[in-house]
Parts: C-alpha cells; structure tokens; sequence
C-alpha cells in the first residue's frame, strides 16, 4: 500500500473537521477569493523574480520581464491585488456594522493583526542579517534580500489607511451605492493625464504618488459597496466588461506598460503608484468575481476544497511577508555554489524559465518550514503575556533599523 492511499482517510478526515467547525454564516466565496488572491503573490514573485551573480559572490535583482516582454500577459493573472482589496472592504464592512466597541477600537484590533507579522518577520532580518554578514554572506546579498522582504509589505501600509477609512466608505456607498467608487477612478485618470499626457514635461515627478490612496481605495471601496448589496449583477457585468475595454484601450490606444508589474530598468511602472491600467483590471477582476460569487461557494462547500482555503487564510500574513525568505533560503546557499539555473543564473532564456518553475516546488517546501515557526506571530498573545514596554520597543528599534538598511538609507 503507497503512503498516498495510507494518508488520504487522514487528509479526507482532517477536512471534515475543519469543514465542521466552520460556522454556518461564514462567507465561503469571499475566504476563497482571498485564499486566491494570497496565493497569487508567492507565485507572482518567485515566477517573476530572478538573481544575477556578480564577480564577489553577491546576488542582484532581475526579472524575465526584461529580456521576455511576452511574459507581460502572466502578470495580468498573477496581479490579484484588486481581489485582494475588493474582499478586505467587503470583509471590513460587515466586521465594522457587527462592531460592539467604538470606532477606535475596531481599528485598533485589525491594526494589531496586521502590525505583528510585519515586526515579526523584520525583527528576524535585523537579528539575522549581522550573523549572516559575520558568516560570509556578501552585503550585496544581504541588500538584495532586505529588499526583497520590505517590497510586499508596503501593501501592509496602504492596508492599515484604507481600513481607517471603511466608516467614510460605509458612509459614501450608502448614499451612492457602487457609483461612490467612480471618483477614485476619475481622480486617477487626471492624474495619469497630467505625467503622461501633453504636459508630462512641467509635471513634477512627486504627483504620481498622489495616485497611491485613490488607487488602491477604489477596489476596496467597490468591496464596502458590495457588502452593503450596493452592487448587484448588472453592476458587476458594467465592472467587468467596462474595465476589459478600458484596459484594452489603455494598452493599444494610449501604450500604457504592458506589465503590471515593475521591469528594471522601464521608464515607466503601472503598480508603483497604481496607473489607470491597474484600476482597469481591478474593476474587471471585482466584476467577475462579485459574478461567479454563488458558483465559488458551492465548490467550497466541498470539504476538500475548503480545508484548504481555511488554512490559507489563517496564514495570512505569514505568506505576504515571508514568501521572499523562502525564495533567499534557496538563493543564498545557491549563490556560494555558483551559477544554478533558474536560481542564480540572469533570466535572460526560455531555458531559465523551465529552471525556475522546476524551482518553485522547493521555495513552497521551504516556506511551509518557515511558516510552522512564523506562524506565531499571527497568534496573539495569551491573557497576561503580553509583551513588556521595553521588549516592544526594542523590537520598534530593531525593525526601523532594518528597514533603514532595506531602502539603502544606511
């Protein structure tokens, strides 16, 4: 008998435990597209993502996007983001009507959430990060994975700002239903107009961070609108077949990057701020999903399916902000051997490609390693062993200080 026929009476019963304590009134459809949504990201970035090696030993970022632009395309899938912000709305607005306490204290709570795996994981880097160095890791590996680890959690930031703006946004889809997204869009495009367009050449280059807030805002407040039964089928197909065409006419019309995520060395970047480009697929990716809401539910109705979605969510956090750790687990060791296809080699060939997905099995072993024992730090403490004034700020201290080493300030 093969251990796969041994274990599956254990997988096939674990599912039915997770899917019996799952209460009645728990939202499948949104769970699974946030389990989605999640996944997209390692695999975005460890697809997406590639090392150089220079003469010291030292590994340097590099993306297929540069020598492959026909990849482009991979990136309008794996770019879930506007899925991601369309269920954290739809999710905060129900949490916030539920509330018992104040205002404040709601925010507190979700802040907390996402504020410890965030220091947790920075934390580690800056203990580690010397014992590295001392160990014969160049600093420009070392650089090169603080990087790394900080560029997903810029998203923790825009998260937490746009969670404390969910009452103006309860307040804004009552009175104009899915409509009270509309402005967002508008005040993007202006923007998009104004560096892009004719006077592109007077316009200061800080207006683009302008877009940061509104872009990021609009799929969320669609999610607010959605929760409040503001936006039904008809209005999930204007999202859906309204940004198909504008994302269309964005890319052959108006020649916006074909990528929508950043390709070293481009002029020019979609998600850094967002582009128009980025709310175009948000707004089609939001209509599809609002209309294959009731079909993903009956899948996970399935225990099997469900399981997993469970566990997914659960580890949240711990899969944004530790996935690239697991990727430099494999990277770093690698980079002492030399040059191994798909891992330290430029991703410069159809070859590289091949190595990489070969790659991707061992990134995902790595990080379910990593994630039994970061895990933790999505559980909140136990009553009475909350941590004292002086441990947190020295854990305060010591993720400022990685991050002033992550973005080259020191």
């Amino acid at each position: 008998m093969s251990a796969s026929t041994t274990l599956a009476p254990l997988r096939k019963a674990a599912a039915a435990r997770i899917d019996g304590r799952t209460p009645a009134h728990r939202d499948r459809a949104i769970d699974g597209l946030r389990a989605l949504a999640l996944l997209a990201v390692p695999t975005g970035h460890w697809l997406l993502g590639g090392f150089t090696l220079d003469a010291d030993g030292g590994l340097h970022n590099a993306s297929p996007l540069s020598a492959f632009g026909g990849l482009a395309p991979a990136s309008w899938v794996l770019q879930m983001l506007g899925i991601f912000f369309l269920v954290g709305g739809y999710a905060s607005a129900l949490s916030f009507d539920r509330r018992t306490g104040s205002t404040g204290a709601w925010l507190k709570g979700r802040i907390v959430r996402l504020g410890r795996p965030v220091l947790g994981v920075t934390v580690v880097w800056a203990l580690a990060a010397p014992v590295l160095y001392a160990a014969g890791v160049p600093e420009a590996s070392l650089r090169t994975g603080a990087t790394l680890v900080v560029q997903p959690l810029w998203f923790v930031g825009v998260y937490v700002v746009v969670t404390a703006l969910t009452p103006y946004c309860v307040r804004a889809a009552r009175s104009l239903g899915g409509w009270a997204a509309a402005p967002l869009l508008g005040s993007v495009a202006v923007v998009d107009f104004l560096r892009y367009g004719p006077l592109a050449d007077s316009v200061p280059s800080w207006l683009a961070l302008v877009n940061t807030l509104p872009g990021w805002l609009f799929a969320y407040q669609l999610g607010v609108s959605w929760a409040g039964r503001r936006i039904g089928r008809r209005g999930a197909w204007l999202l859906l077949a309204g940004g198909t065409l504008l994302f269309a006419a964005l890319l052959t019309v108006f020649h916006y990057p074909a990528s929508m995520v950043g390709v070293p060395g481009a002029a020019r970047t979609n998600s850094h701020p967002p582009s128009l480009l980025v709310l175009a697929l948000a707004s089609a990716q939001s209509g599809a999903a609002i209309l294959l809401r009731d079909r993903l539910a009956k899948l996970l109705a399935r225990p099997a399916l469900w399981a997993p979605v469970v566990v997914i969510n659960l580890s949240a956090m711990t899969i944004l902000c530790w996935h690239q750790t697991a990727m430099l687990a494999a990277a770093v060791p690698g980079s002492f051997v030399g040059e191994l296809a798909g891992l330290t080699t430029a991703p410069d060939s159809l070859g590289w490609i091949a190595a990489r997905a070969a790659w991707m099995p061992v990134f995902a072993a790595l990080f379910v390693v990593l994630a039994r024992y970061a895990r933790r730090f999505e559980v909140p403490p136990r009553e009475g062993r909350r941590a004292s004034t002086l441990r947190r700020t020295v854990a305060g201290l010591l993720a400022a200080g990685f991050a002033v080493f992550a973005l080259g300030l020191a």
